[in-house]
Parts: structure tokens; C-alpha cells; sequence
């Protein structure tokens, strides 16, 4: 059974120190994909330090959240992600048990600095960090380092510091399945200030094991029990809480469901800055769990062709399928499916402010990525072992037999409607993405 977490190391503290009057915040790295050789992908000067400070405390806070586990699950700490490029500064990560994503987005006139180099790298939040960051005020200059800088970062003569933290492989899956459900989200409404704080006052107290839905009455926003055809529906509203701190400081608030509801993202708005803060469906279901990407897993991409992309998406920081496609020969129709496939494999993320992806390696290997969908494995046990018999395949249906544990499965697809005798599937009836019949049904068809 592969381990539920990956042990790795710190060269260094992260840390905030003071020189003449400024305040300087170094974040230290771990990166298991070396892509270039400088110690630092950015240096520089963050223009809106007060609110960019709420934020990461928010992300902390988010990070160190649980919303299904024991205390004792809880007590492990985690630490976000920080994607360095495209002249913007991008910090994210999920609550303990993957339900919710937050992601920081330092937009390119929130900073004044320099990108060293562009890269990815889990960073080191300590306490100490987030305690100096609750001090940070609205006139203090602050400046950002996102790797490893000498200047301001030696503590104590001492600058290299091991530290070992364990970091949940649900993480790499549950970002599989938020850039998708990202993908498929719809805009729906702005919220100014004060119509996002009438709104949050309407969140129940305690805990909430109903959906509730975000209706519109005159020119007031608020959170109801009864459902609307116009409605976003919002299960476990009680995670939204932790939004409660930035409210006040936000410009205005967009909120984006995903087309089938399966995830509600809402985007706070500062100068310069957005919070994103994405729950799923429930707050007993995680993002990790949920597969609505692992179809586009089984298929196979030539290693040149997922070469040649990271190697142009690493230089351009952005992915343009039509530039693309004319610069590396690849016909256009191909390309959604790469972006899919890609996004799934942690090479990009998807901004729904601009509506298309940008580039950000996940600081594992591929390999290691690619082996943490148990499905997707299940699938390709199957096919192994010649478990899967296909009974009938034409332009629009397949039918197939497969062998299970004592017991014949059977999987019947009929254009984008697909159904199995599994228990998975009579469970979730294909909302949590394909069960491994199905996957492996699919992965035949197309390689036949």
C-alpha cells in the first residue's frame, strides 16, 4: 500500500527579519524537480502588504483546517504551495482533509521585483512566520524572497536548518480535480463589500449538514435553506467561515459554480490581489477523492509530446493551444485533450479571472503523480490480466464484460452516457468520475 504522505526536507527556516526599518520575508523551499539551477525564483518588493499578510494567514489557517478528521489527523501540520512566474506569485493549498482549496494571487502590479527564475516549490509556513506575519501593518514595505536568498536570511549564523514534514499525497490528486471542476465553472455573480458582509452574516452558526443555496432578494444577498432555479447550492456552508476575516477588506467578491455543482468557488478581490477559495460538494467529500479527471488519465501521451509542452509552457509561463500548435506541429483538435491530460498530471493550473491555464510544475516527479489514482491502477490491473472482454463497439456504443471478484461486471456506454453493475458506480451513479470498469472498458475501445 503506497505511503498517504511524502516525507521531505527544508535546507532552511522561513522567516521575517528586519533591515533599516523594512521587513523582509524569506520563504524556504523543497522542490523534488529541479528545473534550473538559481536558489531563487523572486525577489522583490510586495506592493500591498497588509492584505497580502491576511491572506496567507487565511491560507495557514485554511491549510490547518479539517473538516471530517480526528484531532489527532488534524494536528499534522501542512504547508502550501508557491508558484513563481508569468510576473505573478501564486500560494495554494487544501484543508487537512481536501475540501477546500485557497489559492493567493499576487497579480503582476501587486509586486515590484525581479523573477529570478520561474518555478514551483512547497514552502515552510512555521508558526513564528505566521505570528510575524499578524504584525505586518498598512505602511510597512515588505519584501518577498520565494526560494533561497543570502541577504536577510541567515538567523543566528545559521542558515541551514533541516526540517522534515510530512505532506498528504491527496493534495497532488485533489488539485487534479480542482483545476477540472475550475474548468468547467461559470461565472454567476459580483458582490460589492457591503453586500458580501450582509451576506456572511446570513452564514447559520454551528455546524450545517444541509445544503444551503445563495438567493438573491431586492439587492441583498444571502444564504437560505430553500432552494431557487437561479441558486448556487453550497454544501457544508459552515467552511466559509473561514473567510470571515478578509470580508472587510475585500474591493468586491465573484462567485463561480461549477456547471453540475459539484464545487462553488468564490474570489475575493483586493488591490492587486485575489484570495480564491473553493469548497467542494460536501464537506465530508474531499477534492482528492473525487476522479472527475482520471478519464483523461488512460490516455497515453507520447513522452515527446509532454516534453515538448513543458518545455514551451516553462519558457512562456502560459498555455496558448493555438501558438502552440502552430510552433510544435500539433493539430488543434489534440489539444484540449492535452490540456486535460497535462492539468491532471499537476502541469497546469487553471485562473478563472482570465478563463485559461497557466503553467506551474507540482514539485514531484510525474511518475509520482501519476501513481496515486487507485482507480486509474485498478483499471490497468484489469487490462493486465485480459479481465476485459468487449461484446460490442460501433461509432457511438460500447458494451463489455468484465471479470471482478467472483462476480461479472458489466459496462454498457452509450455516447457520453456510460453505466456499470459495480457497487461504485450504483453509489455515486458517475459523479465522482468512472469507476475502474468503465476506465478500463474506455482504455481498450480506444487503444482497439
Amino acid at each position: 500500500m503506497a505511503s498517504e504522505t511524502l516525507s521531505y526536507k527544508y535546507n532552511s527556516q522561513s522567516s521575517i527579519t528586519s533591515s533599516k526599518g523594512k521587513e523582509n520575508l524569506l520563504l524556504s523551499k523543497f522542490n523534488e524537480v529541479e528545473k534550473g539551477n538559481s536558489p531563487c525564483f523572486f525577489w522583490g518588493k510586495l506592493n500591498n502588504p497588509y492584505e497580502l499578510s491576511r491572506c496567507l494567514i487565511t491560507l495557514s489557517n485554511t491549510v490547518q483546517s479539517s473538516f471530517n478528521l480526528s484531532p489527532f489527523q488534524l494536528a499534522l501540520l501542512k504547508d502550501p504551495i508557491v508558484t513563481a512566474g508569468n510576473n505573478q506569485i501564486r500560494f495554494e493549498g487544501f484543508s487537512h482533509c481536501a475540501g477546500v482549496y485557497a489559492r493567493v494571487d499576487v497579480l503582476e502590479n501587486g509586486q515590484d521585483g525581479e523573477f529570478i527564475e520561474n518555478g514551483t516549490t512547497n514552502v515552510d509556513f512555521n508558526t513564528p512566520l505566521i505570528s510575524e506575519l499578524g504584525k505586518i501593518k498598512k505602511n510597512d514595505d515588505l519584501i518577498l524572497s520565494v526560494g533561497e536568498k543570502e541577504v536577510g536570511f541567515h538567523k543566528e549564523g545559521d542558515s541551514f536548518i533541516e526540517r522534515k514534514v510530512p505532506l498528504p499525497s491527496k493534495w497532488i490528486k485533489g488539485l487534479t480535480t480542482v483545476q477540472h471542476y475550475f474548468s468547467e465553472s461559470d461565472y454567476a455573480q459580483t458582490l460589492n463589500r457591503i453586500q458580501a458582509l450582509q451576506l456572511f452574516k446570513t452564514i447559520p452558526s454551528g455546524k450545517v449538514k444541509t445544503d444551503y443555496f445563495l438567493i438573491k432578494r431586492g439587492n441583498k444577498y444571502l444564504f437560505s435553506p430553500l432552494k431557487s432555479n437561479t441558486a448556487v447550492c453550497i454544501g457544508g456552508i459552515h467552511r466559509l467561515k473561514l473567510l470571515q476575516p478578509l470580508i472587510p477588506l475585500i474591493n468586491e467578491m465573484k462567485i463561480y459554480p461549477q456547471k453540475d455543482m459539484q464545487s462553488v468557488t468564490f474570489i475575493l478581490c483586493f488591490n492587486d490581489l485575489n484570495f480564491v477559495f473553493s469548497i467542494s460538494r460536501d464537506f465530508w467529500r474531499g477534492f482528492s477523492g473525487e476522479g472527475a479527471a482520471l478519464e483523461s488519465l488512460i490516455e497515453d501521451l507520447p513522452e515527446n509530446l509532454i516534453k515538448a509542452f513543458d518545455n514551451y509552457s516553462y519558457t512562456n509561463q502560459t498555455f496558448n493551444p493555438t501558438l502552440m500548435s502552430l510552433e510544435e506541429g500539433i493539430d488543434v483538435s489534440k489539444i484540449d485533450k492535452l490540456a486535460t491530460k497535462l492539468s491532471a498530471m499537476g502541469l497546469l493550473g487553471f485562473d478563472l479571472e482570465n478563463n485559461g491555464f497557466f503553467y506551474r510544475r507540482l514539485p514531484f516527479k510525474l511518475d509520482r503523480i501519476m501513481a496515486l489514482n487507485p482507480r486509474l491502477k485498478g483499471a490497468e490491473k484489469l487490462l493486465l490480466e485480459n479481465k476485459v472482454v468487449i461484446t460490442l463497439k460501433n461509432d457511438n456504443d460500447i458494451e463489455a464484460k468484465v471479470e471482478g471478484s467472483g462476480v461479472q461486471h458489466y459496462v454498457i456506454i452509450k455516447g457520453d452516457t456510460q453505466k456499470c453493475t459495480c457497487t461504485w458506480f450504483s453509489k455515486n451513479q458517475g459523479e465522482r468520475g468512472d469507476c475502474k470498469h468503465i476506465l478500463a472498458v474506455k482504455k481498450k475501445a480506444k487503444d482497439n
